[in-house]
């Protein structure tokens, strides 16, 4: 329903965008840029060209950002200011020495919290954007010791899911319509996982090995999500706003415990001297029945599961009991500004940002974010699985990113440890010293 529901939206998009003018933003009197011109860099947009033959959609965006110019005297362009490596680094060096023009950064979220703590990210005051439709979950996040750092617009984008091959999944005995029944009941839960993982993981030619296995994929992305699924944590803020670990809790403990157990008896084994993206391929080549990753592997134009042979579908990470909220650890870019400004520059730079990043008038229907993505799944994937975990009460934020990225702070130590000779405990209290001192650093700057 949704599918055609969104077809006649895009319809009537269209006749709207072509039989009247788009209602803009009431202006905000007393904000006048004069003249200057305003730079937001990303790592994406190259050099900010228009189109040369728009789509009547990018026409319409370029009318409603000339309007927003015209309209408070300024010359806005997004552009790319760096790379997903480099963007931070960009900002440290502008703020360090500021040229005097105006600027905004969106930064990957792994460099985010080394901007906030080294003091390289203006505090952004809320004298225009408390009433906006900024991101809850991140603007939580991004408020450290009662201000403000960062932005993030509209729902965050679901990371964390469960894809399923349905033919091997139909060969084990298993319908896979049946998957959506159990997620929408809310017994969509870690023992029905294992279960079938059980089910799937056999010797199909009596050869004496496992060829069919249950699981493969991100392992990193199983153990973090399990944690968040069962209430746990590995880094959250004291009474005192101060950075603590968290990791040493019964529930992140017994998460990663279950998570370890389950990939070790269920997963598709690394082949020798493989890459450690080996399974990206593997999982297309259509031997095990779950593939633990990200929504943008499947569901993003140009994919890398575009050319799956196999058809699938996707279910949230499953809960440890029935009736559990279902999660997603999100990870969003964030728009900051450099601590070299007044407050009234930077709280008038966070307005601008908010009505830039606005949807464009008269395209901004409630459906615009399913895109191409029936092309590549059933529609429940869609309609139930994504749209599910892209309201907020599903979001959860790993705020290991305020000390580094996850890689860093608890990959190799920590995540890509587990299921060797060391328990989850023994492996906490062995990196117990490090995580309080990236911890301290933190909280002292």
């Amino acid at each position: 329903m949704k599918k055609i529901m969104a077809l006649v939206l895009a319809a009537m998009m269209l006749l709207a965008a072509c039989g009247a003018l788009a209602e803009y933003p009431a202006k905000v009197e007393g904000i006048d840029f004069g003249g200057a011109e305003v730079q937001i860099l990303d790592y994406w947009s190259g050099d900010g060209a228009r189109a040369e033959n728009p789509t009547e959609e990018q026409q319409a965006q370029y009318d409603y950002r000339d309007w927003i110019n015209e309209t408070y005297n300024v010359n806005v362009h997004q552009l790319q200011g760096g790379d997903w490596g480099t963007c931070a680094e960009e900002m440290i060096n502008f703020t360090a020495n500021p040229d005097g023009s105006l600027r905004m950064y969106i930064i990957e979220p792994g460099k985010v919290g080394s901007l906030v703590a080294n003091g390289y990210a203006a505090a952004i005051p809320e004298t225009y954007v408390a009433e906006s439709d900024w991101n809850a979950a991140e603007k939580e996040f991004m408020t450290v010791g009662g201000k403000l750092y960062g932005l993030y617009k509209g729902n965050s984008e679901p990371r964390g899911c469960l894809y399923f091959n349905k033919r091997v999944l139909k060969d084990a005995g298993i319908e896979w319509e049946e998957l959506y029944t159990l997620q929408a009941e809310g017994k969509w839960t870690w023992a029905k996982l294992e279960e079938l993982c059980a089910k799937l993981t056999r010797d199909t030619d009596n050869d004496g090995v496992y060829d069919v296995y249950g699981l493969i994929g991100s392992r990193d992305d199983m153990e973090v999500c399990a944690v968040f699924s069962n209430g746990g944590s590995f880094f959250d803020f004291d009474a005192d706003g101060k950075i603590m670990p968290t990791m040493d809790s019964d529930e992140t403990k017994n998460a990663l415990t279950w998570a370890t157990d389950t990939w070790t008896k269920y997963s598709a084994p690394t082949p020798d001297g493989a890459n450690w993206d080996w399974y990206k391929d593997a999982w297309k080549q259509g031997y095990t029945g779950f593939y633990m990753y990200q929504t943008y592997g499947g569901f993003n134009d140009n994919s890398e599961m575009a050319d799956m042979a196999d058809p699938w579908g996707c279910l949230a990470f499953p809960v440890p009991n029935e009736g559990d909220t279902y999660v997603t650890v999100i990870s969003d870019n964030i728009t900051m500004v450099p601590n070299c400004y007044d407050e009234e520059t930077v709280a008038k730079l966070a307005f601008l940002y908010d009505l830039w990043s606005n949807p464009t008038p008269g395209y901004d229907d409630e459906d615009s974010w399913i895109g191409n993505k029936y092309n590549y799944t059933d529609e429940k994937a869609v309609d139930e699985t994504y749209a599910m975990l892209r309201e907020p009460e599903h979001c959860r934020i790993n705020k290991v990113t305020y000390l580094g990225t996850s890689n860093d702070v608890i990959g190799q130590d920590f995540l890509w440890s587990l299921g060797g000779e060391a328990t989850v405990a023994e492996l906490i209290e062995q990196n117990m010293g490090k995580w309080q001192g990236l911890c301290d650093t933190f909280n002292n700057k």
